[in-house]
């Protein structure tokens, strides 16, 4: 990694910002080690092997200083004491700038830290710095290479470089795939969190919309964005998702709680799960790979219900994507407007205008044909309200609630995403196969993808659904299928 990618302009951290009061204080599960000598050693690692793979963006020069500190500390360390964590880059730091990989934004310095990210740092975990991604949460044109963008480069595979990490958290999931850090934030609007997280083979959560707070994340649509953990194991997500958890949201306590000891489902033993029956029959050695997880959980005592599907009205497709083409402009000139700084007169129109200045650096490999569609869109604010009650109840009402009723389910297991495809900076990234993140995205409902499977040298994930304001039931019913997988 060269210098200028690990920049000096960064502030101290600010502390006793949130309280915990809900969450029980449980150790981190790592070694005694000082926290300083963890801290300089994951960044010495970072600097060694990370030009390959360009999932970091900045390290926080201040980390060491906080790792001194917090080896000082006599109280009982917090649930996240001495654990290093990046942030996807699209999460506000108070002494980072917050780009979302644009050079639009280098020099957005906000001064503030994301709700989330005020929660990290009162649980203990030092903030590493930032992580790449797809630029503008891969929401700028219909030909992007995801793990791209304009101000940490293309973000590779952690199996194989040469193929794509997804995104659009591509760099948090590649960190921690590389072992340079046990757990990072991502964030995810469909998608962008599970499947870099399925195609590099770690965990990823994708929690209730709604369960975190979004303020401090530079937005793509707010009725479906959320931030949630990739990590190296169930607990370490379920415990950072308990950390970061909003206070006000739905149930809050009790799901804090319940992620912090996994004990809302004592056993797999009697659950029924359904399996989602359009992420199969594409590829057999997908099938192949869902049908031993499926084996596992049979093994386990759980019931299996086949051949369940939604199937969505005519012309939701199109409806979904107009509603994030809607919200994305409207929240996107919100955010602005709030900067605290210089760039609080940037609108998406004068983004657009920013990238054809800059074609050479911006649009060197694919347009911005997403960006022009959203400031072109002439939906009125009544058409968008009307697509957007109709598509959440297609996936919510109609869809996964219906399911769940109808089934008497505990969860919805299937296949995340298809295997990596090769970076492709001429035709973008080519999915192959069916996955399981539009519908819990629109729903609302949590999402876990687990490192079940490969596909020649590639892992694919395996995911979970649950019911909306369950992640911690769905948390620990992954929690035992991962234990249960390893034994058989």
């Amino acid at each position: 990694m060269t210098d200028t990618r690990i920049t000096g302009l960064r502030a101290l951290f600010a502390s006793g910002l949130i309280a915990l009061a809900a969450v029980p204080v449980v150790s981190a599960e790592r070694d005694s080690t000082p926290v300083l000598t963890h801290i300089t050693a994951t960044i010495a690692d970072i600097e060694k092997r990370d030009e390959q793979y360009n999932a970091v963006i900045a390290i926080d020069p201040e980390a060491e200083a906080v790792a001194r500190t917090l080896d000082l500390q006599r109280k009982a360390p917090g649930p996240l004491h001495g654990e290093p964590i990046l942030l996807k880059d699209n999460i506000e730091t108070t002494g980072q700038p917050t780009t979302a990989g644009s050079l639009a934004l280098a020099e957005n310095r906000t001064g503030r830290d994301a709700p989330l990210v005020a929660q990290l740092r009162q649980a203990g975990a030092v903030i590493l710095g930032k992580a790449n991604l797809s630029e503008w949460a891969n929401f700028r044109s219909e030909f992007s290479s995801s793990g791209w963008s304009g101000v940490g480069g293309q973000t590779r595979n952690a199996v194989d470089p040469a193929r794509t990490p997804c995104g659009s958290s591509s760099g948090s999931a590649v960190a921690v795939a590389l072992g340079y850090v046990d757990v990072a934030i991502g964030t995810e609007t469909s998608g962008s969190i599970v499947c870099p997280a399925s195609i590099n083979g770690v965990v990823g959560f994708k929690p209730t919309q709604g369960l975190v707070s979004g303020e401090g994340i530079v937005p793509l649509a707010s009725t479906q964005d959320t931030a949630g953990p990739i990590a190296n194991s169930v607990s370490l997500a379920a415990r950072t998702l308990a950390v970061i958890s909003g206070p006000k949201a739905e149930n809050s306590s009790s799901i804090r709680k319940g992620l912090m000891t996994l004990e809302a489902v004592p056993s797999l033993e009697g659950l029924r799960i359904g399996i989602f029956a359009r992420t199969q029959n594409y590829d057999p050695r997908r099938d192949a790979e869902l049908d031993r997880t499926l084996e596992v959980l049979r093994n386990e005592g759980v019931t299996l219900i086949a051949g369940l599907d939604i199937e969505p009205y005519e012309g939701y497709g199109q409806d979904s994507y107009d509603v994030l083409l809607y919200e994305f402009r409207r929240d996107l000139n919100a955010y602005f407007a709030a900067l605290p700084n210089a760039l609080s007169t940037m609108t998406l129109a004068s983004l657009i205008a920013f990238n054809e200045e800059h074609a050479d650096e911006e649009l060197k490999h694919f347009d911005q044909s997403i960006f022009l569609k959203s400031q072109n869109l002439p939906d009125t604010e009544e058409e968008y309200r009307q697509k957007r009650i109709a598509t959440q109840r297609a996936m919510r009402e109609d869809g996964l609630d219906k399911l769940f009723a109808e089934h008497e389910l505990d969860a919805i297991v299937g296949i995340t995403a298809s295997p990596a495809w090769m970076i492709d900076w001429v035709n973008g990234d080519s999915f192959f196969g069916p996955g399981m993140a539009g519908q819990a995205a629109v729903a609302g409902n949590p999402h876990i993808t687990l490192p079940l499977g490969k596909v020649a040298h590639l892992p694919l994930g395996i995911s979970l659904i649950g019911e909306r304001w369950q992640d911690h039931k769905l948390a620990a019913i992954a929690a035992l299928l991962e234990q249960a997988h390893k034994v058989q």
